[in-house]
Parts: C-alpha cells; structure tokens; sequence
C-alpha cells in the first residue's frame, strides 16, 4: 500500500511568493544592536576563492592555510538625504539636509536647505536616517539607493551633526567589534516557473492524464476552492531574503589593496571604491544593491571563527 500522507510541498515561511516591490527591503531595526551607523548600502561585484590562515583556536586547520569561497562588495561612499524625528513610532518631522542632483530623479529637491537647528521638534523620542548611495562612485549607475537606516548612541543629535553634508565611507559603518554581519537583498529573478521547479514537487508518471509536471490534484470537491497550499505554477525569484552571521574576511580601499582579477569581476568590472569580503556566498546576481547590518543573533560557531586574509585565488 502507498503511504497515505507525505511532507508538504514548498516552505509557508515567505509569503506570498511575489516579486518584491523594492530594490533594497525593509529591515525590523528593532533587534539590530551595536554602536553608531547600524547599516551600509553595497553592492555585489561577485564571487572568488580567498586564500586565508586559519587562526582559529583548537581547529584541525589551525595555522595552516585554507581556501574557501567567498563574496565580494562594492561600497562607495553614502550620503544623508534627510533625519526623520519619530514620537511613539510615528514620523512627525522630516528634514532635508542634502539636495544634490543625484537625488532629483528619486524626489522633489529643495533649492535651498533650512537650518538644521531651527527645524528640529520639541517632542521626539528617536532619530533615523534616511540615506542615499553613490553608486556613480562606483561607476554603476547615476541614480541612488535610498533606504532608512538606524543610529545608537547615546545622543542622536549631536552624534550624527558631523556626518550632515559629508561622503561617509565605510569605515565609519565597520567597526571591529563586528566580525559578522548580516546581509539583506533580493534573490535572483526566475521568471514564470512551474509547480516542479518552484515547489520541488516530483514528476508523475509518463502516462498520467493532464500532464506530468503539475500536482495530481489542486483541490478536493468540497471545500469547493483551491488553497494556498497547492502548489502552483508563479512567479519565482527577486524575493526578498536575509542571510544571518556571515563572517568578515577583509576590507578595506581599492587604493590600499587592489584585489581586482586582470579581467575585471564577471559582468560587473572593476572595483573602484571600497569593498568587504565575506565568507560564502550571499543572494542576487552581480550589481545587485545589498544592504549589512551587524549580525542581531550571531552563532558561537561563527563569531569563534578567525582568518588572516592573505589573497583572492
């Protein structure tokens, strides 16, 4: 007899499976934790094999050099467009501080900016940032990537006063207390895909009526209505995803250390700027925005982890 149950089909974890409706997703900044800037906007130039010493304590490798894959961002300098004052989790004043011309394809510019200090309320209980990428640093594109952001110090205001009207680099997002970070982007875009290859649902018999890469049935009788369960033929990729606790191999500027191959990356070129090298692999293809944040749970498996970063192979 055949078994009469099986696993589902298809994690209900993400839902529902559409494309994503920005290019850079919303974060719950409620668990990020750290000091100072607690986000940087990159971008994704590829991936290569790094050549490192492992330095980890009691590791079958330790003091000996290893190779494993790794990923490599792009991040030129970012910008603050605007403070946003919040009270009780709603925004009640926002005021621009920057009207570059990079921004006039994304808003309605100022021509003039206001006096910071005369614009601020009286009755707020917290500041975030609205901030705003150069990619054309980069020489990827001329329109930014804006996104809201989160500070943590001890006084807001003051903290961020000196970053107003300046190009911050990452180095004033990276801190060395942060040995993980996590990445937030979108996925690969797939297209129109079927139940077999969006689902993993397997193929039936070569002599089933009604097709063989499609489920069985979609819905009993009664209750006379197809649910969300069934797996179907939709949209697949270029969803929003998050990848936890990867390790920091390196960084640094181009200028320091060039680690650009001959060729340039694969369909993305030559890195200008600054760049991270993370351990693994992260999502999205090559020139995709992603955005780092400090790791909010990270593992004792990964913040144990040390590596000294001798070269790209």
């Amino acid at each position: 007899m055949p078994r009469t149950s099986r696993p589902r089909k298809g994690s209900l974890q993400f839902w529902p499976r559409k494309r994503a409706a920005k290019i850079l997703p919303s974060v719950n900044w409620k668990p990020v934790h750290g000091k100072g800037i607690l986000g940087f906007i990159t971008y994704k130039a590829g991936m290569a094999s790094a050549l490192v010493k492992d330095l980890t304590e009691k590791s079958l490798t330790s003091k000996k050099q290893i190779t494993f894959p790794v990923t490599i961002l792009e991040a030129p300098n970012m910008k603050i467009f605007s403070l946003r004052f919040y009270n009780q989790g709603k925004v009640i004043k926002d005021v621009i501080v920057s009207n570059d011309k990079e921004l006039k394809s994304k808003f309605k510019v100022p021509k003039t900016l206001k006096d910071l200090n005369k614009e601020i309320p009286q009755n707020y209980d917290d500041i975030r940032l609205m901030v705003y990428s150069l990619p054309k640093q980069a020489k990827l594109k001329k329109s930014p990537d804006v996104i809201e952001i989160v500070i943590n110090a001890d006084n807001k205001l003051e903290f961020i006063k000196p970053f107003i009207g300046k190009a911050n680099s990452l180095a004033d997002f990276l801190k060395p207390e942060i040995p993980l970070l996590d990445v937030r982007g979108l996925t690969k875009g797939k297209g129109f895909q079927g139940p077999v290859k969006r689902f993993g649902i397997s193929l039936k018999a070569h002599k089933s009526e009604k097709g063989v890469r499609r489920p069985g049935s979609l819905a009993p009788w009664h209750p006379a209505r197809v649910t969300f369960h069934a797996p179907m033929a939709g949209q697949l990729g270029f969803f929003s995803r998050v990848h936890y606790n990867l390790k920091l191999i390196s960084s640094g500027s181009i200028k320091e250390l060039n680690i650009n191959p001959k060729s340039g990356f694969k369909n993305y070129g030559n890195i200008n700027t600054s760049f991270i090298i993370l351990k693994g692999s992260d999502q999205g293809p090559a020139k995709r925005p992603i955005l780092i944040t400090p790791s909010f749970r990270p593992t004792k498996s990964q913040s144990k982890l040390k590596y000294e970063f001798l070269e790209l192979v």
